[in-house]
């Protein structure tokens, strides 16, 4: 090789070195401190948080990751992360604690249903073994349920975790405590992933649901425990696909199908299977709860493989349900339930109706489907039945037998 060439080889190199330098040095971690966060627990450090995920949500590479790093304490104001993001995937990584501001006034003028949000990110990854604290004992103690003497008690109060139109994401490894409200709240979305999420509230906070899932499909929630002052999962209107899977529920109300059509409006939800459940002293444990009013369906459900311990209401179905006196008379034609499944369901009731199935006269429930189940009082001495009113199915091997009409 003459000198020209050598020389030319060396510049390749060099520029080609000069290149991968470039490359390596493009910024894919976007860590909340180097926006200016205090992390003393009393700051508001909301800005460095929209800040950080501003740069990761333009960054100019694949897998860009903003960081709440850990053992150190996040105070965060209301805020909404926005997509879309230019990566196709973008994870959230949260290791420290997260605290929203104590007082409710910090929401005035602002929107008193949330404190976090994401909205519009696709291949979202929220996860990091952190904790996010709701610190809902103010709200609580103006709640309208609890203190409707108050004259100005809130019926409404912030979820702690929003994910809006946020499809192909998921949520993971977090720990969620003292949410105002409902703990995490998915809605509009398409295939979302909630997995190895610990949620602990107290049994007496007012509609602190777990997990709430409202016009979403292709969504699955696995390996959780979830403690609240509500449903433990809640499955509203518009849903399809919903798996659910290696949960503990309770204290709570259980993992509820409802309640649907409320507003009279027309409601869908189908395609939903639950296994693998353990309920510890839950008020409900397997329930389908809809208004007279309503309008729509729900079809294709199947509970297996739970367990119940001193729950109230083991398996219960109500499609009428009306909680204000005299307001739903003037039914409509009530939400269709049909093709329900349970099946291998083992436990302990303490009330002495195990199995209530409250349905319709006008659109009764069809295709019930119960076996191996086996239920008995919590109570020594006392024995269990089965209510069913215009329920019609079948069953095998169940105890108590439950009274489903051909």
């Amino acid at each position: 090789m003459d000198t020209f060439g050598v020389l030319l080889f060396l510049y390749g190199l060099a520029s080609l070195h000069l290149t991968h330098s470039n490359l390596c040095t493009i910024e894919d971690h976007f860590n909340v401190m180097d926006y200016g966060a205090t992390s003393d627990g009393y700051t508001d450090d909301s800005r460095a948080f929209v800040e950080a995920w501003n740069a990761a949500c333009s960054a100019p590479t694949q897998y860009p990751k903003v960081i709440v790093p850990p053992e150190k304490t996040f105070l965060v104001n209301p805020v909404i992360f926005h997509g879309p993001c230019d990566a196709s995937t973008i994870n959230f990584e949260i290791s420290g604690r997260l605290m929203a501001p104590k007082s409710p006034s910090l929401w005035d003028g602002k929107d008193a249903s949330q404190w976090l949000g994401f909205k519009d990110v696709s291949g979202l990854n929220v996860d990091g073994f952190g904790s996010i604290d709701g610190q809902g004992k103010a709200w609580w103690d103006q709640s309208c349920r609890y203190h409707p003497q108050l004259i100005n008690c809130t019926k409404l109060a912030p979820t702690a975790l929003k994910f809006i139109s946020c499809n192909g994401s998921s949520v993971s490894n977090l720990n969620f405590v003292n949410s105002s409200q409902t703990h995490i709240l998915v809605t509009g979305c398409n295939s979302f992933n909630i997995n190895n999420v610990l949620i602990d509230s107290p049994q007496n906070s007012p509609n602190t649901d777990g997990i709430h899932i409202h016009s979403s499909q292709q969504l699955v929630i696995t390996n959780s425990r979830i403690r609240s002052g509500d449903d433990c999962i809640s499955i509203g209107d518009h849903n399809s696909n919903i798996q659910i899977a290696n949960v503990e529920c309770g204290p709570g109300h259980g993992i509820s199908i409802g309640s649907l059509g409320k507003s009279r409006n027309y409601v869908n939800v189908e395609k939903i299977h639950v296994t693998n459940a353990f309920f510890n002293r839950t008020t409900n444990g397997a329930r389908i709860k809809t208004w007279q009013v309503g309008r729509g369906y729900v079809r294709d459900v199947v509970f297996e493989n739970l367990v119940f311990y001193s729950v109230k209401n083991p398996i219960i179905i109500d499609q009428n349900y009306c909680d204000v006196r005299d307001a739903c008379r003037e039914q409509v034609t009530g939400v269709q339930i049909s093709n329900v499944s349970y099946k291998e369901i083992y436990g302990t009731s303490t009330t002495d109706i195990a199995i209530n199935l409250n349905c319709s006269r006008s659109v009764p429930c069809r295709g019930i489907w119960m076996e191996s189940i086996q239920l008995t009082s919590a109570n020594a001495g006392r024995k269990v039945t089965a209510s069913c009113a215009s329920a019609y199915g079948q069953e095998i091997d169940v105890v108590p037998y439950p009274c489903l009409l051909d």
